[in-house]
């Protein structure tokens, strides 16, 4: 028998079953010159050798390192001198890969984390980046609503790789556009005109910041905010009327597009 026991060291079986590999495997390694037993039993059966095994051992970890097959080949019979060159590099690409990975972690704990709380600023962060009016809790109450929702998924992954600085510029170019709807709804630029239409875009764009956001998801947002009585106070606050107003200049941008408001729906 192939693995039957060998008085100058072990069989194939026998040092398959030690190291943990198959006898397939040292077979292959014997026959291309990796590893090769360097007795025979009387009985002409090949024998491994306390040296043949602790090549089987170094093999193995220079595999788990990742290196080739014939990489190892090389390595095992390099000069002591040139032995330490493959593994400073293998190290070093190890070093790279640790570094990849701990960086995938930490973007999947900022997506778990935003998935659970939305925002990843504190409360006092938010308030200074948002306004005094600001209430962090409605970000809580966001979550609530729409967190078994595509939308909400999309926004977790953005809001994810957002920095503070990002959310200042969001925050900036919100009391932008603001400012920019008050002016117009004070100037009197009528709904479905050029300029409206313009600005039910900008709007549109503002929150495709956070989701992607479709004429339809525009009409109904503009429904929903039009009822809400923290909206209506919120936009009230920067001009009277400005969140009927902002509901009409997008449903006529809406029908303007091809999307009858009357019949829009989230999608």
């Amino acid at each position: 028998m192939d693995d039957a026991a060998g008085a100058g060291g072990l069989t194939v079986g026998a040092a398959a079953s030690h190291v943990g590999v198959t006898v397939r495997t040292l077979h292959h390694w014997d026959a291309i010159g990796l590893v090769r037993p360097s007795g025979r039993s009387a009985g002409g059966y090949r024998l491994y050798s306390a040296g043949d095994v602790a090549r089987i051992h170094r093999v193995l970890i220079y595999r788990e390192l990742g290196l080739s097959l014939d990489d190892i080949g090389e390595l095992l019979d390099a000069p002591t001198a040139d032995m330490t060159v493959p593994l400073r590099q293998q190290r070093a690409q190890l070093v790279d890969r640790i570094s990849r990975l701990r960086a995938m972690v930490d973007a999947v704990d900022r997506m778990i984390e935003a998935a659970n709380s939305g925002i990843l600023l504190s409360p006092e962060e938010q308030v200074a980046i948002f306004g005094q009016r600001w209430e962090p809790s409605s970000v809580a109450g966001a979550r609530d609503r729409w967190g078994d929702t595509a939308q909400w998924t999309q926004f977790a992954e953005r809001a994810a790789g957002m920095t503070p600085e990002d959310w200042q510029q969001v925050a900036d170019n919100i009391t932008t556009l603001e400012n920019d709807l008050a002016a117009a709804k004070r100037a009197g630029v009528r709904p479905g005109s050029a300029e409206a239409n313009a600005l039910a875009e900008r709007h549109r764009a503002s929150i495709g910041v956070y989701f992607d956001c479709t004429l339809s998801m525009h009409v109904c947002l503009g429904r929903s905010s039009a009822a809400d009585p923290g909206f209506l106070a919120y936009y009230d606050a920067i001009e009277p009327g400005l969140v009927s107003w902002l509901r009409d200049i997008i449903d006529a941008n809406a029908r303007d597009r091809g999307i009858d408001p009357d019949s829009a729906t989230w999608s």
